[in-house]
Protein backbone atom coordinates (compact mmCIF):
# COMPACT_ATOMS: atom_id res chain seq x y z
CA UNK A 1 0.00 0.00 0.00
CA UNK A 2 1.43 3.54 -0.90
CA UNK A 3 0.65 5.11 2.53
CA UNK A 4 0.67 8.43 0.54
CA UNK A 5 -2.16 7.48 -1.43
CA UNK A 6 -3.74 4.66 1.12
CA UNK A 7 -7.33 4.55 -0.92
CA UNK A 8 -5.09 5.00 -4.09
CA UNK A 9 -5.57 8.81 -6.00
CA UNK A 10 -8.47 10.35 -7.16
CA UNK A 11 -10.65 8.41 -10.00
CA UNK A 12 -13.15 10.67 -11.57
CA UNK A 13 -15.44 8.79 -14.61
CA UNK A 14 -14.97 10.13 -17.46
CA UNK A 15 -18.74 11.22 -17.70
CA UNK A 16 -19.92 11.43 -14.39
CA UNK A 17 -23.49 10.67 -13.50
CA UNK A 18 -26.49 11.08 -11.20
CA UNK A 19 -25.55 7.77 -9.40
CA UNK A 20 -21.66 8.77 -9.40
CA UNK A 21 -22.30 12.21 -7.45
CA UNK A 22 -25.65 9.94 -4.89
CA UNK A 23 -22.96 7.29 -4.41
CA UNK A 24 -20.33 10.70 -2.92
CA UNK A 25 -23.06 12.15 -1.23
CA UNK A 26 -23.86 9.17 0.92
CA UNK A 27 -20.27 8.59 1.64
CA UNK A 28 -20.50 12.49 2.63
CA UNK A 29 -23.17 11.58 4.78
CA UNK A 30 -21.76 9.02 7.14
CA UNK A 31 -18.38 10.41 7.11
CA UNK A 32 -18.11 12.52 9.95
CA UNK A 33 -19.91 9.69 12.24
CA UNK A 34 -16.89 7.70 11.13
CA UNK A 35 -14.28 10.42 11.25
CA UNK A 36 -15.73 11.07 15.34
CA UNK A 37 -15.39 6.81 16.02
CA UNK A 38 -12.39 7.17 15.12
CA UNK A 39 -11.00 10.11 17.04
CA UNK A 40 -13.56 10.28 19.53
CA UNK A 41 -11.34 9.98 23.21
CA UNK A 42 -7.91 10.22 21.85
CA UNK A 43 -5.31 11.52 23.93
CA UNK A 44 -2.94 13.93 23.52
CA UNK A 45 -0.22 11.76 22.47
CA UNK A 46 -2.40 9.96 20.00
CA UNK A 47 -3.67 13.20 17.75
CA UNK A 48 0.96 13.73 17.49
CA UNK A 49 0.59 10.63 15.19
CA UNK A 50 1.48 10.39 11.90
CA UNK A 51 1.42 7.93 9.30
CA UNK A 52 4.57 8.83 7.61
CA UNK A 53 7.74 10.86 8.47
CA UNK A 54 7.22 14.40 7.71
CA UNK A 55 3.22 13.98 7.67
CA UNK A 56 0.77 16.03 9.44
CA UNK A 57 -0.78 14.59 12.80
CA UNK A 58 -3.88 13.52 13.21
CA UNK A 59 -4.99 16.08 15.46
CA UNK A 60 -3.60 18.33 11.86
CA UNK A 61 -5.69 16.11 9.62
CA UNK A 62 -8.70 16.61 11.34
CA UNK A 63 -8.51 20.35 11.09
CA UNK A 64 -7.20 20.05 7.66
CA UNK A 65 -10.11 17.76 6.55
CA UNK A 66 -12.75 20.61 8.05
CA UNK A 67 -10.31 23.78 6.03
CA UNK A 68 -10.51 22.04 2.72
CA UNK A 69 -13.92 20.79 2.75
CA UNK A 70 -14.65 24.49 3.66
CA UNK A 71 -12.74 25.98 0.67
CA UNK A 72 -14.24 23.46 -1.92
CA UNK A 73 -17.94 23.78 -0.82
CA UNK A 74 -16.91 27.82 -1.55
CA UNK A 75 -15.56 26.71 -5.18
CA UNK A 76 -18.52 24.69 -5.96
CA UNK A 77 -20.79 27.45 -5.06
CA UNK A 78 -18.84 29.90 -7.19
CA UNK A 79 -18.79 27.64 -9.86
CA UNK A 80 -22.70 27.09 -9.36
CA UNK A 81 -23.10 31.27 -9.23
CA UNK A 82 -20.77 32.65 -11.40
CA UNK A 83 -20.01 32.39 -14.67
CA UNK A 84 -16.63 30.25 -14.50
CA UNK A 85 -14.58 32.16 -11.55
CA UNK A 86 -11.18 32.01 -10.71
CA UNK A 87 -10.61 31.06 -7.51
CA UNK A 88 -6.99 30.89 -5.33
CA UNK A 89 -5.11 27.97 -4.40
CA UNK A 90 -5.22 27.64 0.12
CA UNK A 91 -1.67 27.53 1.39
CA UNK A 92 -2.69 24.26 3.05
CA UNK A 93 0.78 23.91 4.54
CA UNK A 94 0.59 27.44 6.57
CA UNK A 95 -3.28 26.81 7.18
CA UNK A 96 -2.06 23.44 8.81
CA UNK A 97 0.09 25.65 11.25
CA UNK A 98 -1.86 28.20 12.27
CA UNK A 99 -3.00 28.26 16.16
CA UNK A 100 -6.57 27.31 15.85
CA UNK A 101 -5.18 23.84 14.57
CA UNK A 102 -4.72 23.58 18.58
CA UNK A 103 -8.21 23.27 19.18
CA UNK A 104 -10.23 20.33 20.00
CA UNK A 105 -10.70 18.29 17.05
CA UNK A 106 -14.02 18.03 18.25
CA UNK A 107 -14.44 21.70 16.86
CA UNK A 108 -13.58 20.57 13.12
CA UNK A 109 -16.03 17.90 13.47
CA UNK A 110 -18.94 19.98 14.10
CA UNK A 111 -17.42 22.46 11.06
CA UNK A 112 -17.42 19.39 8.73
CA UNK A 113 -21.23 18.23 9.81
CA UNK A 114 -22.94 21.84 8.82
CA UNK A 115 -20.57 22.02 5.40
CA UNK A 116 -21.30 18.33 4.43
CA UNK A 117 -25.24 18.92 5.13
CA UNK A 118 -25.21 22.02 3.25
CA UNK A 119 -22.92 20.21 0.13
CA UNK A 120 -25.38 17.02 0.55
CA UNK A 121 -28.64 19.41 0.08
CA UNK A 122 -26.82 21.22 -2.64
CA UNK A 123 -25.01 17.90 -4.63
CA UNK A 124 -28.83 16.16 -4.38
CA UNK A 125 -30.12 19.19 -6.53
CA UNK A 126 -27.73 19.49 -9.11
CA UNK A 127 -28.74 19.33 -12.86
CA UNK A 128 -26.27 17.72 -15.57
CA UNK A 129 -25.53 21.45 -17.07
CA UNK A 130 -24.64 22.16 -13.49
CA UNK A 131 -22.83 19.39 -13.23
CA UNK A 132 -20.83 20.52 -16.16
CA UNK A 133 -20.05 24.02 -14.84
CA UNK A 134 -16.41 25.26 -13.93
CA UNK A 135 -14.32 27.29 -11.99
CA UNK A 136 -10.64 28.08 -12.61
CA UNK A 137 -8.04 26.92 -9.93
CA UNK A 138 -5.24 29.84 -10.32
CA UNK A 139 -2.69 26.59 -10.15
CA UNK A 140 -4.95 23.60 -11.72
CA UNK A 141 -6.82 25.48 -14.48
CA UNK A 142 -10.26 24.30 -15.14
CA UNK A 143 -12.07 21.78 -12.78
CA UNK A 144 -15.87 20.84 -13.50
CA UNK A 145 -18.76 20.78 -10.71
CA UNK A 146 -18.87 17.35 -11.49
CA UNK A 147 -14.76 16.37 -10.73
CA UNK A 148 -15.29 18.88 -7.31
CA UNK A 149 -18.15 16.48 -6.36
CA UNK A 150 -15.80 13.68 -6.61
CA UNK A 151 -13.34 15.57 -4.71
CA UNK A 152 -15.02 16.56 -2.16
CA UNK A 153 -15.51 12.60 -1.06
CA UNK A 154 -12.29 11.21 -1.85
CA UNK A 155 -10.63 13.67 -0.06
CA UNK A 156 -12.63 13.23 3.30
CA UNK A 157 -11.50 9.30 2.51
CA UNK A 158 -8.17 10.02 1.94
CA UNK A 159 -7.38 11.47 5.38
CA UNK A 160 -9.63 8.88 7.25
CA UNK A 161 -7.32 6.31 5.55
CA UNK A 162 -4.06 8.57 6.83
CA UNK A 163 -5.66 9.00 10.27
CA UNK A 164 -6.31 4.95 10.50
CA UNK A 165 -2.66 4.16 9.46
CA UNK A 166 -1.54 6.75 12.23
CA UNK A 167 -2.69 5.20 14.82
CA UNK A 168 -2.28 1.75 14.02
CA UNK A 169 1.55 2.47 14.38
Amino acid sequence: MDVKYPIGQLQVPEKVTFEDVQGWLEQMDTYTDRLRNVVDGLSDEELEKTYREGAWNVRQLVHHIADSQLNMYQRLKLALTDDCPTVPAFLEEEWAITPDTEVPVEYSIRMLEGINGRIIALGQTLTEDQLNRSFIHEQNGEILVSTKMAKLAWHEEHHLAHIQIALEK
